[in-house]
């Protein structure tokens, strides 16, 4: 089997079935073609005996993937077609069918791997780090959450440290990645070909990974650790700011005076999703991102956040409301339960 479009090829030769995301000026972001494309291959591969592997890499030199395509989410929200929420369906049911996969689910994630890019990585059984590895969900910086099953991710986490991702946006190396089980191995970049090519000659994957894969570099959280778990407890923004803001720690300083830049109902959603998540399967969590992102799209801030950061450029959202004191429970609680007239799993 042999699918080739403009933006995924998809083959399987020697048992090998192997998905190259193919957009790599865009750093291969995600368009509703692609996880359509996605999800098909792996359905398709899914009864079929000749293919034992999946391998997914991402074309060109920046990365695996940058996430979703958000000038198309932009050009959506004005242009009202409805595609973000045909989008948002389909990808999180891809999402669910990489976490549920019966075969062995081989992800590289090099270079920038965020958004709609963890999605893709976090939920395989085989996920790869190397060198260049970027690891991140910095929606609240556009007026989004960590959907794709984020919160799911960053909620099993040790310790706070994924409320601290999900809360700044902040991207991590391949040490940190995989001491937030975001990943399992590390594999140098110069040995990749290497592994790609053992996959392609059909060797099994558990040997074909121990083979290659090396001792974890650093974990750049690490030293990190002890503040974010003391500051990062709780289920309210206000007062993870204001220990962030008394730590002595000028890092933590830091990290509030970050997340005082992101837009406020963004932020207060991602706390209160992240901490549903960790007592929710991952289906649900998947049900749950789409009545939030389908709600999100309804509100400005999703629009501000994408023409400040991606349209205009000026770095300067003015979002609504502008401060975390405006946005109330009542609020987040709507965009979290509000039911959908479609579901992701019907």
């Amino acid at each position: 089997m042999t699918t080739e479009n403009p933006s995924i090829i998809a083959t399987a030769s020697g048992g090998l079935g192997r998905i190259e995301l193919n957009r790599p000026k865009l750093i291969n972001a995600l368009s509703l073609d692609m996880v359509a494309g996605i999800d098909d291959a792996l359905r398709s591969w899914y009864d079929d005996d000749t293919v034992t592997t999946v391998l997914v890499t991402g074309r060109g030199e920046r990365g695996l993937c940058a996430g979703g395509d958000i000038k198309a989410v932009y050009t959506d929200i004005v242009e009202g077609t409805g595609e973000n929420a045909k989008f948002w369906n389909r990808e999180y049911r891809m999402n669910a069918a990489i976490a549920e996969y019966p075969k062995p689910y081989v992800v590289i994630m090099n270079g920038i791997t965020m958004g709609g890019g963890v999605g893709i990585s976090g939920h395989g059984s085989e996920r790869i780090v190397t060198d260049s590895t970027k690891v991140g969900m910095p929606e609240t910086g556009i007026g989004l959450f960590p959907d794709v099953g984020g919160t799911y991710l960053l909620a099993r986490a040790p310790g706070e440290l994924g409320t601290h991702l999900a809360l700044t946006g902040t991207a991590v190396g391949p040490g940190a990645a995989l001491a937030l089980d975001l990943a399992d191995h590390y594999v140098p970049e110069a040995d990749l070909p290497a592994l790609i090519a053992d996959l392609e000659a059909g060797e099994d994957v558990e040997t074909v990974v121990s083979r290659y894969a090396a001792d974890a570099p650093a974990d750049d959280l690490a030293e990190a650790a002890a503040w974010i778990d003391e500051c990062y407890t709780g289920d309210d923004v206000e007062d993870i700011l204001a220990r962030l803001e008394a730590h002595a720690d000028p890092e933590a300083n830091a990290a509030a005076a970050l997340i005082r830049t992101k837009a406020p109902t963004s932020v207060k959603v991602t706390l209160a999703a992240l901490r549903r998540a960790a007592d929710m399967t991952l289906a649900e969590v998947l049900e749950q991102d789409y009545r939030i992102a389908v709600e999100m799209t309804r509100r400005p801030d999703l629009r501000e956040g994408i023409r400040a950061q991606v349209i205009d450029k000026d770095r300067n959202p003015q979002w609504s409301p502008a401060s975390l004191s405006e946005v109330d429970d009542a609020t987040v609680t709507a965009i979290l339960t509000t039911e959908q007239t479609d579901k992701v799993f019907s």
